[in-house]
C-alpha cells in the first residue's frame, strides 16, 4: 500500500503540466554536487566550479539531473560521469587513510590498491556506454581528460583543498555549456536504453505486471537519524531473511520502474528543502495526496515551527484549515482526494515506518482540526498563539531541550491527531511531571494535560452514566470536580501570599505545589491557617474579594482528599493554571458597568 501510493505520486507528479513540478525521468535522480570540473573539447582543464551557497550554517551543493547512481556496497561500484574524488583522480580520503594506517601498513597499503581499481571502475563506467554514445564530444573530452590529468595543476585552484580534505562528489562540463557532460541528450538517452532493456523475470507487487525484478533498492536519503549514506524500507541483506531460494530483492518482488518511482517519489519528500515534511520527535514525516492539494503543504505549516521571518505563518495556516473545515472545501483539491502520511525512523541500516495514515482529505482536515481545539487554552500574551508539535514537546522534555524528548512520543502523538484517537499515556505523565518537577504547569504542558483529558472523558462520555463535563479553554466556574477546584484554590492561596508579600522570590508553590498536587490533606490545612496572616496585610476591600474567592472555592469541596491519581493531579495542574490566567487576565466590562461609568 504504501509503495503504491509513492509509485503514484511519482506518476502524478510526472503527469504535471508544470515541468518544476516533474521528478527526475527514468534512469536519472536529482544529487548535490558541490564541485564541476569545466574541461574544453580538447580534454583539458578550463576550471574547477564550486557550486555551493550558504543555507544556514553550511554550504550546500547545487542539485544536478545525474544518472541514477548504483548500490555503494563494500565492493568497486563506480557510478556514471559522477563520483566522489576517489574514483575520479584515486585520491585518498583522509578519514579513511588515517583509520587504515592505525590498523597497520598491510591495511594502508590494501587501501591504496584499492584506490587504483575505483579509478579503473569509474573509467570503466564511461565505456560500458553505446559506441555512438563514447563518440559524443563531451565523452571524448572526459577520455581525454582522464587520460592526462595533471593533479598539480589541480592543485595550483583555490578549492582543491577542500577537494582533497572532503572527498566531495564531481562532476564534469564542457566549458560554454549550460548542461553537464552527463546531461547531454546522447548520455540521457543511451541511460534510459540501459536501465529499462532488463527481461522481465517476475510479477510487480506493484503495477502486478510481469517486470525486471530490482535485486537492490536505491538508498532512501533524509530520515533523521538513519545512516547518511542512506537507508532501506525493503531489505533482504541476510541469508536469514531470505525465503524459498530467493535472494535479496526476489523476496519482495518489485519491477525496476516500480523501484524507481517510490525511492525517487521518497526522496523528493525527504529532501532538506521540501515544503512536504516535518520531523516529528525521531519520525520524518512526510504527507502527499492523490492530487494537488491545499493539505500537502498546510500540514507542515501547522505541525511544524514556523521560520523566523515569517512567525505567523502556523497561526495563518490554521485559520486557513479552519475555513475548509468549516466550508468543505479547499481551494486546491477535493474533500474526498485520497491523503497520505507517513511516518519514518531510523533503524540500524533500514528504516522503520512509525505510522502510516490515508483518509480522505475532509476528514484528516476534521481530525488536525479538533487536535488544534483540544490543545487551545488561555496563555499570556507573550505565548504564541499557535503551539507547534515541536514547541508542544519541548514544553514537556527535561530542561525544554530537544534532545529530551522521548523518541517515541513525536510519532504516536502524531497517530493519535490522525487517527482521532486518544492521546498516549505517556504525554499527561509528562506533562504532569514536569509540573510538578518544576513547580509549575507552564502554557505547553496545560495545553497537553487539557487535550488528553478532554480526550480520555470524551471516550468515557459515551458510556458513562452520568458524563463529566470537559475543560474549557478558560476558567471554568462552573466545574465542580474536586481537583480542578483544589487547584484553584492553591492558585488563589499563591496569590493572596504575593499581594501581602510584594517582591518575595518564592511562594507557596515552589515549595508545596508537589505536595498539594498529590496529596492534598497533607498541605491544605496549613495554606489555609497561613492565608489568615496574609489577609490581614491587604487592603480591606482587596481582602473581602479574596475570602469571597476562598469560600466559593471551598464551598465545592467535601473534604481534603488523602491522595490525587495521575489524571486528578492534571486536572489539579488545569486548575491552578487556569485560576493564574484569570488574575492576570482583564476582564470585558459589561454593559451595567459601562452605564455607571
Amino acid at each position: 500500500m504504501i509503495l503504491q501510493a509513492l509509485n503514484d505520486y511519482y506518476l502524478r507528479c510526472q503527469r504535471s503540466p508544470d515541468p518544476r513540478d516533474r521528478l527526475p525521468a527514468f534512469g536519472l535522480e536529482e544529487k548535490e554536487i558541490p564541485f564541476v570540473i569545466d574541461i574544453n573539447g580538447e580534454g583539458r582543464l578550463v576550471n574547477l566550479a564550486d557550486t555551493r551557497t550558504i543555507m544556514g550554517k553550511k554550504k550546500v551543493g547545487q542539485r544536478f539531473l545525474v544518472p541514477q547512481g548504483g548500490k555503494k556496497t563494500s565492493g568497486v561500484a563506480a557510478n556514471l560521469l559522477w563520483d566522489n574524488a576517489e574514483y575520479i583522480f584515486g585520491l585518498p580520503d583522509i578519514k579513511k587513510l588515517e583509520g587504515k594506517r592505525r590498523e597497520g601498513e598491510s591495511k594502508e597499503a590494501e587501501y591504496m590498491a584499492r584506490l587504483s581499481e575505483m579509478k579503473a571502475e569509474f573509467r570503466k563506467q564511461i565505456e560500458s556506454l553505446p559506441i555512438e554514445t563514447q563518440g559524443d564530444k563531451g565523452i571524448q573530452a572526459i577520455f581525454t581528460f582522464l587520460g592526462n590529468v595533471d593533479l598539480k595543476q589541480l592543485e595550483a585552484l583555490p578549492a582543491w583543498s577542500e577537494i582533497v580534505a572532503t572527498n566531495p562528489i564531481i562532476t564534469f562540463r564542457l566549458h560554454g555549456d549550460v548542461e553537464l557532460i552527463c546531461q547531454r541528450p546522447a548520455v540521457v538517452a543511451a541511460t534510459a536504453l540501459t536501465t529499462d532493456d532488463a527481461a522481465p523475470d517476475g510479477v510487480c507487487l506493484v503495477s502486478g505486471a510481469a517486470a525486471a525484478i530490482e535485486r537492490l533498492h536505491p538508498a532512501i536519503k533524509g530520515v533523521w537519524g538513519a545512516q547518511t549514506s542512506g537507508a532501506n524500507i525493503v531489505s533482504f541483506n541476510l541469508d536469514a531473511f531470505n525465503s524459498y531460494g530467493k535472494v535479496q530483492g526476489a523476496n519482495a518482488p518489485l519491477g525496476k520502474p516500480a523501484v524507481f518511482a517510490y525511492t525517487t517519489a521518497l526522496n523528493h519528500l525527504l529532501a532538506r528543502d521540501s515544503r512536504q515534511r516535518i520531523q516529528v520527535g525521531d519520525a520524518s514525516t512526510v504527507f502527499w495526496a492523490e492530487e494537488k492539494h491545499d493539505l500537502e503543504t498546510a500540514l507542515p505549516d501547522l505541525f511544524g515551527e514556523p521560520p523566523k521571518d515569517d512567525p505567523n505563518r502556523g497561526t495563518d495556516a490554521l485559520k486557513v484549515l479552519y475555513q475548509a473545515v468549516h466550508s468543505g472545501k479547499f481551494s486546491h483539491g477535493a474533500a474526498n482526494t485520497r491523503f497520505h502520511v507517513l511516518g519514518l525512523a531510523p533503524n540500524a541500516a533500514r528504516i522503520a515506518i512509525r505510522f502510516w495514515e490515508t483518509a480522505p482529505a475532509y476528514e484528516l482536515a476534521q481530525r488536525v482540526a479538533r487536535h488544534f481545539e483540544d490543545i487551545k487554552i488561555v496563555r499570556a500574551p507573550h505565548d504564541p498563539e499557535h503551539l507547534s508539535l515541536f514547541r508542544l514537546l519541548t514544553g514537556l522534555a527535561v530542561q525544554g531541550k530537544a534532545d529530551n524528548i522521548p523518541p517515541n512520543l513525536g510519532g504516536e502523538i502524531m497517530r493519535s491527531v490522525l487517527e482521532g484517537k486518544p492521546y498516549p499515556a505517556l504525554l499527561l505523565n509528562l506533562a504532569v511531571q514536569r509540573s510538578r518537577a518544576e513547580q509549575k504547569p507552564t502554557y505547553a504542558r496545560a495545553a497537553a494535560i487539557k487535550a488528553t483529558l478532554n480526550r480520555l472523558i470524551r471516550r468515557a462520555n459515551t458510556t458513562a452514566f452520568h458524563p463529566e463535563k470537559e475543560f474549557q479553554t478558560m476558567l471554568d466556574l462552573t466545574n465542580a470536580h474536586p481537583a480542578y477546584l483544589l487547584g484553584r484554590l492553591f492558585a488563589a492561596l499563591e496569590k493572596i501570599q504575593e499581594e501581602a508579600s510584594p517582591g518575595l522570590n518564592a511562594t507557596i508553590r515552589d515549595r508545596y505545589y508537589g505536595a498539594a498536587s498529590s496529596t492534598p490533606v497533607a498541605v491544605f490545612t496549613t495554606l489555609l491557617r497561613l492565608k489568615n496572616h496574609h489577609l490581614g496585610k491587604l487592603h480591606k476591600g482587596r481582602a473581602v474579594q479574596m475570602e469571597r474567592l476562598i469560600g466559593e472555592i471551598v464551598g465545592g469541596l467535601d473534604d481534603f482528599p488523602r491522595i490525587l491519581a495521575l489524571p486528578d493531579q492534571g486536572r489539579f495542574a488545569l486548575g491552578y493554571y487556569h485560576q493564574r490566567q484569570a488574575f492576570f487576565t482583564k476582564s470585558e466590562p459589561t454593559n451595567n458597568q459601562e452605564e455607571s461609568q
